[in-house]
């Protein structure tokens, strides 16, 4: 009810804007990991307020992007040599987003043209992922697919196209699944507002997605003791085997 109410006092205060305006919002924005997380499923929701109130003839489209950090990816390509997998080709990406979840009102082809959906990267075939090897852009091509292709198996990029629901032109939601394999780091729930194939309006919440409980312990301990905590694993890891091998013996 609080979230409520603090969205229709912002939606008035914006009223008088010569522009549409977004009044967007998410309903979990600190996701912790622990050891049981088994992913997460996001509302983002929000309002469009209109100047003076007056929704246009025609009704706009909403476009939802969820974004996790970026990352430098390394590709390499495998290739059968003499009966044997080895690594051949490879091409590196220096912002690949980590995750990436896009729902939208209507398909983006029908949205925004192709210019468009570029600038602002709607849709996984859109992301900007820096390429900085110097392979041929056929090559470059192919490993971007590859990379597609990879994190859409593992859940990682996620398109809905057509899944955003628009209440009365003005209320909007949509539901983005937070994969289990996501990383800690900072997210950004984006909304875009589309009239006759522009975005008129963009607005971004942010999203913190960190460890916590015994899986924060881990990672703080591995970042600021790292010696020690590099001997801990190591006598545990002979402790554990001394284990098993005594076992062994008396059965």
């Amino acid at each position: 009810m609080r979230r409520t109410l603090i969205l229709i006092a912002a939606a008035l205060l914006l009223g008088a804007a010569d522009e549409p305006q977004l009044v967007p919002d998410v309903s979990q924005r600190d996701v912790e990991i622990q050891y049981s997380f088994t992913g997460a499923d996001l509302l983002l929701f929000g309002a469009i307020v209109y100047p003076g109130g007056v929704r246009p003839e025609k009704p706009a489209d909403v476009v939802v992007v969820l974004k996790g950090p970026d990352q430098s990816i390394l590709m390499r390509e495998k290739q059968k040599v003499a009966g044997i997998w080895v690594n051949a080709d490879r091409a590196r990406f220096q912002s690949a987003p980590s995750f990436y979840a896009m729902a939208s009102s209507h398909p983006i082809s029908r949205i925004v043209d192709e210019r468009t959906a570029a600038i602002y990267e709607l849709g996984v075939d859109k992301l900007q992922l820096s390429p900085s090897s110097l392979n041929e852009s056929s090559e470059l091509d192919r490993f971007q697919a590859g990379l597609v292709e990879l994190r859409q198996r593992s859940g990682l990029f996620v398109e809905r196209p057509g899944t955003v629901e628009i209440t009365d032109g003005v209320l909007y939601r949509a539901r983005l699944p937070l994969s289990a394999r996501v990383i800690v780091g900072d997210y950004t729930a984006e909304t875009f507002l589309v009239q006759d194939g522009r975005v008129v309006a963009a607005a971004v919440r942010d999203i913190t997605v960190r460890k916590s409980g015994f899986e924060q312990f881990m990672a703080v301990a591995a970042e600021r003791w790292s010696f020690l905590y590099g001997l801990t694993a190591i006598a545990l890891a002979v402790g554990m085997g001394w284990a098993a091998g005594a076992i062994a013996r008396r059965i």
